[in-house]
């Protein structure tokens, strides 16, 4: 599996930002997705996680520092999962990464995008 993450950039506190995780090299769908981010000097930490759906519904779950201003979402059809982040902290910044797993049992993620920075300024 491949995973290119993008969309990243510098705003200021208070606006908006859309990442994307463009998958390929296996079915999408199929795929547990979640985004991360580490920012410098600190531990990489979980953002955000979207569950494979087999009803057409995906179940969600978000860190507590992000809950009420991010949202993940995917698109089975474009093989993309996104992260929509509203009312950005410069606590925020860091780059953020997107993962995917096989198996929603296991804790760890097994692939990785490559990171997409995001700078809020105060």
């Amino acid at each position: 599996v491949q995973l290119q993450a993008s969309g990243g950039g510098l705003v200021q506190a208070g606006d908006s930002l859309r990442l994307s995780c463009a998958a390929s090299g296996r079915t999408f769908s199929s795929l547990h997705m979640g985004w991360f981010r580490q920012a410098p000097g600190k531990e990489r930490e979980f953002v955000a996680g979207i569950n494979r759906s087999r009803t057409g519904f995906s179940s969600t779950i978000y860190a507590d520092s992000v809950k009420g201003r991010f949202t993940i979402s995917r698109d089975n059809a474009k093989n993309t999962m996104y992260l929509q982040m509203n009312s950005l902290k410069p606590e925020d910044t860091a780059v953020y990464y997107c993962a995917a797993k096989e198996s929603i049992a296991r804790s760890e993620y097994d692939y990785w995008g490559q990171g997409t920075q995001v700078t809020v300024s105060s």
